[in-house]
């Protein structure tokens, strides 16, 4: 057994799924064998070239790669080479330990997860089947879209396969502590995102706190964040603790990170090197244990270019970068988490489900989306509320640019006849009713539902829906 190179599991079933493993180790090469030569077909390698050349061969058709992993510089070539020969398959990592510049790598060439060794319980078991399971979603065998339950009635919801890809590397990050910065368009879903990675790691038993870095000022920012001490300013009767010290042992996660005033930043970067800072007042330095994420949606680079944020901050939070696309550039996930929506909105406002007919779901699909998953969800709870599907269709039709013409007329009158040209010309006269009455009830919006004989919760969808206010009555469509 310690001479051969290459360990062939003797009786071949094609049926079962094909692992390719190099491990240079002949104690866990047995392991493996021992282990899973009853349920997959096993080809267990111990020398690099051997590997490789069945690998690449015409004949192997291989579901999963388990490579052993020894560091960027020992291992890095071989793994490059796996992901040129094979760049679709799914490749998980076999591990004593890992770095930091290890998990880099992994998440920038879209490693599936990692097991370390000596494997614990059935962490390799498990591992493999999940990565089996992801493989066939990827080829189309298995297409259903999973939404896992988060904090507050939250749900990370995925059925693309770039947001699969994108769960994965949450879940890789999710293994270490080190900061990590999240990009996307406002409304992308990367507070969810944060959720999910604090919900993957081991401090998921402990607080997911959220600070929103630009819905402050930086004096009250420097002390919610950070606390002050009795008497550190006029009005300080007594001390308080900021949220780091608040979520000590768990995840803060800063929204709106490129916002931080300068004078903060300092700080931060303080907080990052040692995990220490000093409350307003403070005499010495308190200590804490946070794991601390941060999302932006601004240009990070132009912002280090114009000096408005630190770049030794930056490279700081810069552990991992995590990239949520726009939902223009994932259109496909618009059925699952139109649904979604529709569920979570039916929950909160204490209402029937509407039904999202195909062609609402056409409609959807069509819109361009600059306000992303924020604005789905505001267009699934307008739905919901005034239950009115064909407003929200002549709606988003509007917003992208179909003209409310003569012509269009006469294609209402022959498909509908009557009541659907006027349901068509509705949201055009509908703004300035609505707006007539506000004025006259000088901006009482109680009374002003009274008058028009719908709901309060209505009539404040629809003065959002039309951006009404007391010194505006243009009809523009929210974004």
């Amino acid at each position: 057994m310690a001479n051969s190179s290459k360990f062939t599991e003797q009786k071949s079933r094609p049926v079962r799924p094909c692992l390719f493993v190099f491990e240079p180790n002949l104690l866990v090469l047995n392991y493996l064998k021992r282990t899973f030569s009853e349920l997959y077909d096993l080809r267990l390698f111990s020398e690099k070239l051997e590997f490789l050349r069945d690998l690449e061969a015409m004949s192997s058709r291989p579901s999963l790669v388990l490579l052993a992993w020894d560091g960027v510089d020992l291992s890095m070539d071989l793994f490059s080479r796996v992901r040129v020969i094979r760049p679709e398959l799914p490749v998980l990592i076999m591990a004593t330990n890992v770095e930091v510049a290890d998990y880099e790598v992994f998440t920038r060439l879209g490693v599936g997860g990692v097991v370390l060794k000596p494997f614990a319980d059935d962490s390799l078991e498990v591992a493999i089947a999940k990565h089996l399971l992801a493989h066939k979603e990827e080829s189309g065998e298995v297409g259903e879209a999973i939404e896992i339950p988060l904090e507050g009635g939250n749900s990370f919801v995925r059925s693309s396969k770039r947001m699969r890809e994108i769960e994965a590397q949450a879940k890789l990050v999710a293994r270490s502590d080190i900061p990590v910065l999240i990009l996307g368009e406002s409304g992308t879903g990367k507070e969810i995102l944060a959720m999910y990675t604090h919900q993957m790691s081991r401090r998921s038993g402990k607080m997911f706190l959220k600070v929103n870095c630009a819905a402050m000022p930086a004096d009250l920012l420097e002390s919610e964040l950070f606390g002050y001490e009795q008497g550190a300013f006029t009005g300080a009767t007594k001390g308080k603790p900021g949220k780091f010290e608040i979520c000590d042992g768990g995840t803060i996660f800063l929204d709106e990170i490129g916002e931080m005033p300068a004078s903060l930043q300092a700080k931060l970067l303080h907080v990052l090197q040692d995990g220490t800072f000093s409350r307003l007042g403070g005499r010495g330095p308190t200590r804490v244990d946070v794991r601390i994420m941060a999302a932006t949606n601004i240009n990070m680079k132009e912002a280090m270019a114009a000096k408005t944020f630190r770049e030794d901050l930056y490279y700081r939070l810069n552990g991992l970068t995590l990239s949520l696309p726009p939902l223009r550039d994932r259109l496909d996930e618009i059925p699952a988490m139109a649904a979604h929506f529709m569920r979570k909105g039916a929950q909160k406002y204490e209402l029937e489900p509407q039904p999202i007919s195909p062609a609402l779901l056409e409609s959807l699909m069509k819109y361009p989306w600059p306000g992303n998953l924020r604005e789905l969800e505001n267009i699934i709870n307008r739905y919901l509320i005034l239950q009115d599907e064909q407003t929200v269709i002549d709606e988003l039709a509007q917003a992208c640019g179909v003209p409310a013409s003569a012509e269009k007329a006469q294609d209402y009158v022959e498909a509908g006849g009557l009541k659907k040209l006027v349901r068509g010309l509705k949201g055009e006269t509908e703004s300035s009713v609505i707006a007539g009455v506000l004025e006259e009830t000088g901006w009482n919006r109680k009374a002003a539902a009274n008058d028009l004989q719908i709901s309060y919760k209505a009539l404040l969808y629809k003065i959002k829906q039309y951006d009404l206010s007391p010194d505006r009555r243009e009809c523009s469509h929210e974004q």
